[in-house]
Formats: structure tokens, sequence, C-alpha cells
């Protein structure tokens, strides 16, 4: 099966392409199937609580599985903390993009050469719909929303965004455009 993003305007700019409880319940044969061979994963609250550094076995595991599928992967972070980010990215030996200003293009941009990757051959995982999801379809990727994996978050994500990111959600499974 061919990748075949379809691009997305108004309201559905912010709906996913796919939506997993985890990181890890993402089926790697499924995304080579759509020809997918370069996954940008964002940091906080994706792979790792959010400004913590501590990855789960199984998070580990599936970053390997990847590897050894022959995926590349980049890590793409609004994180003000490069630091952080650059200790995580070495950790997991993949290229990263600190500062990425998602949801706009230049992170994704950047990532992509990183990658040597076109935008139809890449996805994103992530937990935000306004960064990650928004983001990846205004790059025209494959866009996977996950749950956070922890309800401490940046103050502004929780107080601000996240109340209509709820509302949308609702709004997309309502209509039959998101799972679970």
């Amino acid at each position: 099966m061919k990748n075949e993003v379809s691009r997305r305007r108004g309201l559905m700019l912010c709906c996913p392409h796919q939506t997993a409880q985890e990181i890890t319940q993402i089926s790697l044969v499924d995304l080579k199937s759509r020809s997918i061979a370069a996954v940008i994963l964002d940091l906080d609250n994706t792979l790792v609580r959010w400004q913590q550094e501590d990855i789960s076995e199984d998070v580990l595991g599936w970053i390997q599985q990847a590897k050894e599928l022959g995926f590349a992967l980049c890590i793409l972070s609004n994180s003000f903390s490069g630091h952080r980010v650059k200790r995580m990215a070495e950790r997991l030996n993949v290229p990263f993009v600190r500062r990425a200003k998602k949801p706009g293009r230049a992170g994704f941009q950047q990532a992509f050469r990183l990658l040597g990757c076109r935008a139809e051959e890449a996805a994103i995982i992530g937990d935000q719909l306004f960064t990650d999801i928004l983001g990846g379809n205004r790059a025209g990727i494959h866009t996977i929303l996950v749950n956070p994996i922890h309800s401490r978050e940046f103050l502004y994500t929780r107080i601000i965004s996240r109340p209509p990111e709820r509302m949308l959600i609702r709004h997309f499974r309502r209509l039959g455009h998101m799972n679970h």
C-alpha cells in the first residue's frame, strides 16, 4: 500500500490520520506497508514524560525494532532545552531538531533533510493536535496521535491547548475520523 496522505484543509488539518494509545502500539509493519521510511518523533509526553529523560524499556524496544526494520528516526521538539533534547537523541542514536516551532513547516523540512526523505515517505508521532498533528498535516506527512504519557506538561499546553484539543477529538470521533 502506497503512503497516500491527502492534503488536509480547514479543521481537518488538526485531524490525525491514525491514533494509538501509545507509541509501542503503532505497527511498524503497517507503516512499512504505507511506504513510510522515516518516522519523526515528538519528545515530551510521546517518548518520555515532560522534561524528563527516562525512557521505558518498551519504548526503547520499539525504537530498536524500528531501526532494525530500516526506519530512519529523528526527534523533532519544540523544547527550549537543547541540552536535554541532544542528550536524548545521542542516547537513542538519532538526529534531532530542537526549537522546531511546530506547527511551522521549517522544523519538519529540517527533519526531512536530516532523514534524507521526502514528505510522502515520512510520518510523525506526537501527543498534541495543535503542534505535532497540525504541523505534520501542513508538511504533508502521515500523522499519528498518541495519548500523552503523563498529565504533567507545560502550563500553556494544559490550560490553553488541551481544552479545545479535547473538543476537536470528540468532534472528529463523532464524525468517524478518529478511532478509539
